[in-house]
């Protein structure tokens, strides 16, 4: 019993569950209605729910083998980020969408690979880990990158050309967009394949060498293991529950932008971003704490891969469910923000070891970003005014 007592004393994510009834509550209940305060539950009863299905699809994976575990993982990832985007793009806040979709990309890269780096860092004063998987994952990015950057370079091009000879018009840049998503989900199969089959031990570094036996004898110890229809169960109530909060999350959002005085864009690119991502954080920055760089690395970057190639094109596709049609037009903040991330990360995984000074170095760019979307206006809207025969978002 003191056991017991004991863990649940320590700090945990699932202390943030008291807020999924909470939210309940200001839904459902008129004399508490409160957006402003609504949307503020919302986002903290999502973080441990989102831990929760990462746990779940992990224990799932255990009992599936390697290869469907690995593309169990790969798939449910960013479950979350995905659901909260979908209620959005359901919702016409494509703007929050998109937002969402660069803010994740740059926040995993960032933000947690640069926690995860300067705790790890405070611990030991070099770690390693192996650079090809390292270089394999930046230079997806990049193609991710560029996927973002040409729709842009189209619009801005083919809109000094007149219609009648062939310009720019909406129907086009969405053909666009929708071959780039097929090409990106075509190539992130492909990447699945080469880093889960044909070279899946370029993805086990020295750090993750014996991790399985550590793992299992830690749940040993601790009796935490989970049968498959425990894990199923779980993951198919969090994924429930993940997907009524992202209801009530997106259903605030208009109110809380008012109250809170944030953008669109600063609540897709922060906010969503760090919620949907918030389990995948703490998970990376324990394991680099563990000196364990390989898999922290493989958290960071393989979730904003998985955001680029994977739940970008999903949501450009379901957007045709919806009947709302979106592009991958982005504005140049956002694409700058994208890029400018990707270079710095290549260059410190460039030499297969970090230090805590580069993880400084990432967090200073991350926070800097940050304060370019909270005091930037709106930029899907201002696109609209800046480019010639733009849509309306």
């Amino acid at each position: 019993m003191a056991e017991k007592k004991s863990t649940w004393l320590k700090p945990s994510l699932d202390w943030l569950l008291i807020f999924v009834p909470l939210a309940i509550l200001l839904r459902f209940v008129p004399a508490l209605e409160n957006p402003t305060l609504l949307f503020i539950f919302s986002c903290l009863a999502i973080i441990p729910l989102a831990g929760w299905m990462g746990k779940a699809t992990e224990h799932l994976a255990e009992h599936l083998g390697q290869g469907v575990g690995g593309l169990l993982n790969a798939t449910f990832g960013n479950a979350a980020e995905l659901i909260i985007a979908l209620f959005a793009l359901h919702k016409g806040l494509e703007g929050v969408v998109k937002a969402s979709i660069t803010g994740s990309i740059i926040g995993n890269m960032l933000l947690v690979l640069g926690l995860s780096i300067v705790a790890g860092g405070a611990k030991f004063k070099t770690q390693r880990f192996e650079r090809t998987a390292a270089s394999t994952s930046a230079t997806a990015l990049t193609l991710g990158a560029i996927a973002l950057l040409i729709p842009s370079v189209f619009h801005f091009v083919a809109a000094q050309v007149p219609v009648a000879s062939g310009g720019w018009t909406p129907a086009r840049e969405q053909s666009l967009s929708l071959a780039i998503a097929c090409v990106l989900f075509v190539t992130y199969l492909f990447t699945l394949y080469f880093s889960l089959v044909t070279h899946k031990d370029l993805f086990v570094g020295e750090a993750l060498q014996g991790a399985p036996q550590e793992v299992g004898h830690e749940e040993e110890k601790s009796g935490d293991h989970w049968s498959r229809g425990k894990s199923a169960l779980v993951l198919l109530i969090a994924t429930g529950f993940v997907a009524l909060i992202s209801e009530f999350l997106v259903g605030a959002v208009e109110a809380a932008r008012g109250s809170l005085g944030f953008t669109e864009v600063f609540v897709g690119v922060i906010v969503v971003a760090i919620i949907g991502n918030a389990a995948e954080h703490s998970s990376a920055v324990l394991m680099a704490m563990r000196n364990k760089m390989d898999l922290s690395l493989g958290i960071a970057l393989g979730s904003s891969l998985q955001i680029a190639m994977f739940v970008a094109p999903v949501l450009v596709f379901a957007s045709y469910l919806f009947g709302r049609p979106m592009n991958l037009e982005f504005t140049v903040p956002e694409v700058v923000a994208v890029v400018a991330s990707i270079i710095i990360v290549q260059q410190i995984c460039s030499d297969g070891e970090s230090n805590w000074i580069e993880g400084v170095q990432l967090l200073s760019v991350y926070a800097i970003l940050g304060i370019l979307f909270y005091f930037l206006p709106d930029v899907h809207t201002a696109a609209t005014e800046l480019l010639p025969n733009a849509p309306a978002h």
